[in-house]
């Protein structure tokens, strides 16, 4: 339509890549056995950088506005941005969970990977709610304080609690599917 309404989906498709990259890295460094400091730091960008795969999902809220091209049209780009995203994310997570399965052990890669999950949802509530981005983590660390101190009165943040296992639980079951379905496809 030559609207430029929903030129931000490139950006979000470009941060949903972020994840797999630092899996990527993080997985060759794995490989090669660099040092466990390398290692560690990756980990933390990749966790950090995570959410932003499965946060593309909250920008279906956008279909709502009124549009020049048929609302078929903007749901077709709205899911396939958020089906794209999410399988980024989720090649990710299968790379960072094969690495903490071979470290420690499977039932470690699963626990990891579904608390994983479960920490994107609460990101995607930090995202989608009070406007934070990843590198707000980096920038200005003394606002994971606030967080930190939240976490003490976890009954007091209902909207929190709610998106957080709302989304948690979403991801998770995606997630499952996804890895059952590979399971299956190799044992065919």
């Amino acid at each position: 339509t030559g609207s430029g309404y929903y030129a931000f989906l490139i950006f979000n498709l470009i941060l949903a890549g972020v994840p797999l990259f630092f899996s990527t890295v993080l997985r060759i460094a794995s490989h090669w056995e660099l040092p466990w400091l390398f290692r560690l730091t990756l980990l933390i960008l990749w966790l950090l950088f995570l959410p932003n795969a499965p946060y593309i999902l909250t920008d279906i809220m956008h279909l709502t506005r009124s549009s020049e091209a048929p609302a078929w049209y903007d749901l077709a780009l709205l899911l396939s941005c958020a089906g794209t995203g999410l399988l980024l994310g989720y090649l990710s997570l299968i790379d960072v969970q094969g690495i903490m399965a071979r470290t420690v052990n499977a039932a470690f890669g699963w626990i990891f990977a579904l608390v994983s999950l479960v920490l994107s949802g609460f990101a995607i509530y930090l995202g989608r709610f009070l406007r934070w981005n990843s590198w707000d983590v980096l920038i200005e660390p003394t606002r994971v304080l606030g967080i930190l101190a939240a976490t003490l009165r976890p009954w007091a943040h209902g909207r929190a609690l709610a998106v957080t296992f709302i989304f948690g639980v979403i991801l998770a079951l995606g997630y499952i599917t996804l890895r059952t379905l590979l399971v299956h496809q190799e044992r065919s």
